[in-house]
């Protein structure tokens, strides 16, 4: 895949996850979604059921603090650490990326994630691990 469709579709997928907002400018009609969880796996098949995955898990906009995407022969691999808030928490994940591209967009993709880390899960690793990079 060409570096500058990559940078382009991934730059709209990272404000999709802030956001939430135009997943048809994103996404192929008929999307297929295949997202595994820590002890979960989801799919879904079309537009309006994998927008509806994204907002049962995120419904809050949030801020992609880091990611980085690198071209496949289809489409693109990215990694991504996503934090939002509800009423409940301060929320933290990662996640893997591996899209699928038709034109300039995603017709499927696997998402790969840790699970959502709320406040205390978060302090809990902080209190037992040093990471050697942020």
């Amino acid at each position: 895949m060409h570096t500058e469709t990559v940078d382009r579709v991934s730059r709209r997928f990272v404000r999709y996850l802030e956001t939430g907002a135009e997943p048809e400018a994103l996404f192929t009609e008929d999307v297929f979604l295949d997202f595994t969880l820590p002890h979960w796996r989801l799919q879904a098949q079309g537009l309006a059921d994998v927008h509806a995955v994204r907002l049962r898990g995120h419904p809050a906009t949030g801020t992609v603090s880091r990611w980085s995407a690198s071209p496949t022969p289809a489409g693109f691999a990215m990694e991504a650490e996503e934090r939002w808030r509800d009423a409940k928490s301060d929320w933290y994940c990662r996640e893997a990326f591996f899209a699928e591209l038709r034109g300039d967009r995603i017709a499927r993709l696997s998402v790969y994630c840790t699970g959502d880390w709320d406040r205390e899960r978060q302090a809990a690793h902080a209190g037992q691990v040093s990471l050697l990079e942020p």
